[in-house]
């Protein structure tokens, strides 16, 4: 861990509201509390309504907690953790951290609100609407994607417009063959006619049939 790191975590921290003073001691030695309470913090500044078990007394819940914070910000935030340096909760986890408060601080910024420090009423009135523009951004990349294959398919059909082109023309100019043309004609007029023969024999016997059974 640097100090530039660390001051750059701790000056977004701040900027964010968050409401407990970090120091280089916090991370000198493994602290899994604080860790665990930042990245819950953090998570609750990202999806208030996520639910993420805070329980990390034991080494199963721990590697529990690691796991789903780093599964809900990779699914969510397209955020990727290493959650070996989340769970040694030093001063390799301060990278880690970076990376979640780097997002928020930008997105912070963006939204306009200035200044290092914001007091806790401008802070519980801002809300921010990642989860939005991630899917925005999801579904802008996917329009993109769609735009450039139907392109490509444009723009083969418009290169064979010259062959197909030629094609129309000679179809156009060719004569019509009239006694052809009646030939087809006269043999679709035939086959229609059986098939109404055809159906008027089959109405025929069904009413003969309905006719005997009406008799004594």
């Amino acid at each position: 861990m640097s100090f530039r790191d660390l001051r750059n975590f701790t000056e977004m921290m701040r900027a964010l509201g968050y409401p407990r003073h970090i120091s280089m001691e916090n991370f000198r030695t493994p602290n899994f509390g604080l860790v665990s309470e930042v990245l819950l913090w953090l998570v609750k500044r990202y999806e208030p309504q996520t639910d993420i078990p805070s329980d990390v007394e034991t080494e199963q819940d721990r590697v529990f907690f690691i796991k789903a914070v780093a599964q809900f910000l990779a699914t969510k935030a397209h955020i990727k953790l290493n959650t070996k340096k989340l769970y040694q909760a030093d001063g390799y986890a301060v990278k880690e951290l970076l990376k979640i408060t780097s997002v928020l601080y930008n997105a912070m910024k963006t939204k306009g609100i200035e200044g290092s420090k914001i007091g806790e009423d401008d802070i519980s009135k801002f809300k921010f609407d990642l989860g939005s523009k991630i899917a925005d951004l999801k579904a802008a990349r996917q329009l993109a994607s769609e735009i450039t294959s139907k392109g490509a398919s444009l723009y083969d059909l418009l290169g064979k417009e010259v062959e197909l082109r030629e094609l129309r023309t000679e179809a156009i100019a060719r004569p019509l063959e009239i006694n052809e043309t009646e030939k087809v004609m006269r043999i679709a007029i035939k086959d229609i006619l059986v098939r109404l023969f055809c159906f008027y024999l089959m109405f025929l016997c069904q009413g003969l049939k309905n006719i005997d059974s009406l008799l004594p």
